[in-house]
């Protein structure tokens, strides 16, 4: 049997050709394209102002990539919801539905697991099973709204993975959500973050993103950053700055640096000062946030008066800073921590 097609993953103009192929009039490639990415069906039998046998028809030639929610946690806190999906092939990943004040907004994952090996962050402790299909991106978040019954209105590539590792399925998600066809999202409501896949971030900007890119530094210099930060052993802080540099030079968008504050790690005055005059005059903005303490490892979080400190070392020298307020502490929203004690307990059992 030949093997289906990934219909979500397509853009209409590829959906159009392809039933025109089929010897289907244009018109039914915007009607199969409204359910699947305006009313988010995930199944060929809802689309019910199509006939019975184009939809079996459908059914026999293509595959809905959809995600399952296996696990669901609300916090009693803020209402954050964190989701565990699992894929079409058995693989989990989380997800993260935020409310804030304009709405809500989703952390999407863009693998199944990272390769990064970020030592403070548990999405890498396992490594990375594979890269997301678009469809699977798009999944999580046609999933959330379908359940919750709301709109998105922004998004966040800042789950699990690298996105730029996933160059190709990420730019197509960006593609398909923004597209007028579809979801019709606004892309300067859309965040991408990378640890600093520098040859990525200058393909980027080519095609001159309006969506804003933020880049997880977390250490103003190559000591501090390499001990934390395998990547930056590859691309060191000045030639990821210099990136920066030249992605603000070609996009004029601001730059969102994130700093995740580990005590006794990287959150000294004389740290805050080094990375201050690293970004003077950049179009940029820091985000300090305060770090995730995870089981398997001993890093613990700076305290409220070093975050207060050294957030005003920088502002003082003209560095935009804001300090991330921490959701939905009481179900583990932080990525990756759900899904490694979700996969425990199924292997336990």
């Amino acid at each position: 049997m030949t093997e289906r097609k990934d219909i979500r993953g397509m853009t209409l103009p590829e959906l159009t050709e392809d039933l025109l192929a089929m010897g289907l009039p244009k018109f039914r490639a915007g009607q199969v394209y409204s359910w699947l990415h305006q009313k988010y069906v995930h199944d060929f039998s809802d689309m019910t102002n199509l006939s019975k046998d184009l939809r079996r028809t459908l059914a026999e030639h293509y595959e809905i990539f959809d995600a399952k929610t296996v696990l669901k946690k609300v916090s009693q806190v803020d209402g954050t919801v964190k989701y565990l999906y699992e894929m079409n092939d058995g693989n989990i990943v989380e997800t993260v539905l935020m409310k804030y004040k304009y709405g809500y907004s989703i952390c999407v994952s863009s693998q199944i697991g990272c390769d990064m090996g970020c030592s403070f962050c548990a999405s890498t402790i396992d490594g990375c099973a594979r890269n997301l299909r678009a469809s699977e991106i798009l999944a999580q978040v046609y999933t959330a709204q379908r359940e919750m019954g709301i709109r998105v209105s922004h998004i966040v590539l800042m789950g699990m993975g690298e996105p730029l590792l996933n160059y190709d399925h990420v730019t197509r998600f960006l593609d398909i959500i923004t597209g007028e066809d579809g979801v019709n999202l606004s892309a300067r409501h859309i965040s991408l973050s990378t640890c600093g896949i520098v040859p990525r971030i200058y393909d980027l900007m080519e095609s001159r993103p309006q969506f804003t890119l933020s880049v997880s530094l977390h250490a103003p210099n190559d000591e501090i950053r390499s001990k934390i930060m395998p990547v930056n052993k590859r691309w060191g802080v000045e030639v990821l700055l210099k990136a920066c540099k030249d992605y603000i030079a070609v996009t004029n968008r601001r730059i969102s640096f994130e700093y995740a504050m580990m005590s006794g790690i990287n959150d000294s005055d004389e740290c805050a000062r080094e990375l201050a005059s690293r970004l003077k005059g950049m179009l940029c903005h820091v985000n300090l946030i305060p770090a995730n303490e995870v089981r398997e490892n001993d890093y613990v979080r700076s305290s409220d008066e070093r975050l207060k400190a050294f957030s005003a070392i920088l502002e003082k020298n003209g560095i935009t800073t804001t300090v991330r307020r921490t959701l939905g502490p009481d179900i583990e929203a932080s990525c990756g921590q759900l899904r490694r004690s979700h996969t425990k307990e199924a292997t336990a059992t």
